[in-house]
């Protein structure tokens, strides 16, 4: 009688320590990390921009084959003029107000 007992205590153990001795949880590496990011990024300029069906795959496909973080490369200047011209785009200026706006936003300072 005291067997059986023993013997399904020693399962239980033994269940009960390979549970305990699992792989921890992976820390995602840095390229990982970035990747995730990059994803993200593409992500939400995807939902800004409202691209729908085959756009948006062809959107998020050329973001994420493009260079990652291209603004670390640009001078102060270029990243003026992409802000400038970013701002721009949200108001859908055209012709002579697009470029009074950009003007004016490039003489401004940083």
């Amino acid at each position: 009688m005291r067997l059986p007992v023993v013997l399904s205590l020693l399962a239980t153990l033994c269940a009960a320590g390979s549970a305990l001795a699992a792989d921890p949880v992976k820390v995602p590496s840095p390229a990982q990390t970035e990747q995730r990011q990059k994803m993200t990024d593409c992500n939400q300029q995807a939902t800004t921009q409202s691209l729908k069906g085959d756009e948006r795959k062809k959107f998020m496909s050329n973001c994420l084959k493009a260079e990652a973080k291209t603004d670390d490369k640009m001078n102060p200047q270029q990243k003026k003029m992409k802000t400038c011209n970013a701002d721009a785009a949200k108001q859908e200026l055209k012709g002579n107000a697009r470029k009074t706006f950009m003007s004016t936003c490039l003489k401004k300072a940083s």
